[in-house]
């Protein structure tokens, strides 16, 4: 439905720990946005030893990487710090402001930079208003805060309508 494409990601995927980065390394894309609660660990959680190795793999394939979360700095700065990656708090998704200065902060652009995210009204709508490839992961865990679970039931709207 043309009403809901601009919430539409590029591709939907199981997970974030599932992607095969290196394919889209050898894509052309050189940076990565990441949302944090639900698309790399359960809602409020620190970094896990999973998470910290997986930034790892991203370095080692040749990625930068960009946290861009809606938290506070004191749940996004040491997440970020753990997993060694740069990062933006309060971002004020989907506003493109951001997403914008997560480019600058990488040394990327829209055209190579990708986003990962659970919520398509935040993560992936803001991506797609600054014209980036997205992908939209399934939550890692079902517990939500009250305002995401109401979130959730238009997304499955807006998913009805998808055909990827």
């Amino acid at each position: 439905m043309k009403l809901f494409e601009k919430f539409y990601p590029e591709e939907i995927m199981d997970g974030t720990y599932v992607i095969d980065f290196q394919k889209y390394y050898d894509m052309g894309y050189r940076g990565i946005l990441f949302d944090i609660d639900n698309t790399l660990v359960p809602h409020g959680k620190p970094a896990t030893k999973k998470a910290v190795k997986f930034f790892e793999h991203l370095r080692k394939i040749g990625f930068d990487t960009c946290l861009i979360s809606n938290n506070k700095e004191p749940r996004v700065k040491p997440f970020a710090e753990a997993v060694g990656s740069k990062y933006i708090f309060d971002a004020h998704k989907p506003s493109k402001k951001n997403y914008e200065k997560a480019f600058s902060l990488m040394n990327t652009t829209k055209e190579n930079t990708m986003f990962i995210g659970d919520q398509l009204f935040t993560d992936v709508y803001g991506a797609n208003r600054v014209g980036m490839y997205t992908i939209l992961v399934k939550p890692i865990h079902p517990k939500e805060e009250i305002q995401i679970v109401l979130k959730r039931y238009l997304e499955k709207i807006v998913l009805a309508t998808y055909k990827g």
